[in-house]
């Protein structure tokens, strides 16, 4: 286990606190709803859903997080303005958890980010997300709607270089300052298996020399090459390589996970509650940490 040399930044969004040392508060579990195909969708651009599969759904995350103990919050996918403020009104009514806006195009943006200001759930989402990429539109958006609260995601074409990312977080960094965003979550990138080695290094790095609270949507190692590995391993070998490489991280001090589709958390909460459980444990004994 490591103890990091930089002070750990610690934020509370909606209630629940996200980052600190690997002991010191459990990572968060961030599991996507109503993402493109998803089978409980009928309409994708109007937002016409299974109301009561998606309900469903979202009361066992809850259950599963109340019997864990590791909390969690729900990344609501849309690219349609329209769906995505029927998709925001549900799940604000429907549970407390806090809510990320995976808003997929600027209208979209707009929509959900005035939805929330005007029903007065700013403090409790926060945006899934901006890269060195994104325009300063998106930037600009934030700033207006009071949205405090992002994921920066290091997106690189290089996906398995380091350096390229921690350039890109400097990037984005700088760009916060100069738009009001104060809570900051750093998605270290993996969009494959060889990526996810370079984003579990990226992490490390980042937590020591910054302290801000890190994760990744670990699970595209493998969703990115599902057809292949369920034709190698099969669907229960295929769920296994999800699995293993969602776990990845959160064994290197994860503060957050985006672990997919919100169907996998069955697998994930339990999982992920063995090794907190056990890394609170070895935070008792602090002369057994490795100091980087």
């Amino acid at each position: 286990m490591f103890k990091f040399k930089s002070i750990q930044k610690v934020y509370e969004i909606g209630g629940v606190r996200i980052g600190g040392a690997p002991w010191e508060n459990p990572p968060v579990l961030m599991g996507s709803i109503f993402y493109h195909k998803h089978k409980i969708v009928k309409d994708e651009k109007n937002g016409e859903f299974d109301k009561e599969a998606a309900e469903e759904l979202i009361k066992n995350v809850e259950e599963l997080s109340n019997k864990t103990r590791i909390p969690a919050m729900l990344d609501v996918v849309s690219s349609s303005p329209n769906a995505i403020i029927r998709y925001l009104e549900f799940v604000s009514n429907m549970t407390k958890m806090p809510i990320l806006i995976d808003a997929l195009s600027i209208e979209t943006m707009e929509a959900s980010f005035k939805f929330v200001r005007d029903i007065g759930l700013t403090d409790r989402v926060i945006f899934n997300s901006l890269n060195a990429k994104s325009k300063d539109e998106e930037f600009k958006l934030l700033q207006e709607y009071n949205i405090k609260s992002s994921i920066f995601l290091l997106y690189t074409e290089k996906v398995i270089d380091v350096d390229v990312r921690l350039k890109n977080l400097e990037l984005l960094l700088e760009k916060a300052k100069s738009y009001n965003i104060e809570k900051i979550l750093v998605d270290t990138f993996v969009i494959d298996v060889p990526s996810l080695s370079a984003a579990m290094k990226t992490l490390i790095e980042i937590k020591s020399k910054y302290g801000l609270p890190c994760g990744a949507g670990a699970h595209n190692a493998i969703s990115s090459q599902r057809k292949a590995f369920k034709e190698r391993f099969g669907i229960d070998g295929m769920k296994a390589c999800e699995l293993a490489s969602n776990l990845a991280i959160i064994l290197l001090g994860a503060d957050f996970l985006l672990y997919g589709p919100i169907e996998s958390a069955k697998e994930v909460f339990p999982a992920v509650y063995t090794i907190y459980t056990s890394y609170r444990y070895l935070g008792r004994k602090k002369e057994l940490l490795v100091e980087i």
